[in-house]
C-alpha cells in the first residue's frame, strides 16, 4: 500500500469516528439559531466602538 492511500485511509478513519462521537453527544450549542442578526448589544450601532470615533 503507498504512502499516500494510507494518509487518505487514517483521514477517512479519523473523520469517521469524528462523525460518530459528534452524533453520539449532539448539537453544540442547541439554542443558536443561524442567521439570527448582527449580535451587537442592544443601544450600539453594530461595530463594538459605541460612540467612540
Amino acid at each position: 500500500m503507498s504512502v499516500l492511500a494510507g494518509f487518505v485511509l487514517l483521514l477517512v478513519v479519523v473523520f469517521v469516528v469524528a462523525y460518530g462521537v459528534g452524533r453520539q453527544v449532539g448539537p453544540v450549542a442547541p439554542g443558536l439559531r443561524p442567521g439570527s442578526g448582527g449580535g451587537a448589544s442592544p443601544g450600539m450601532d453594530g461595530h463594538g466602538m459605541g460612540g467612540m470615533r
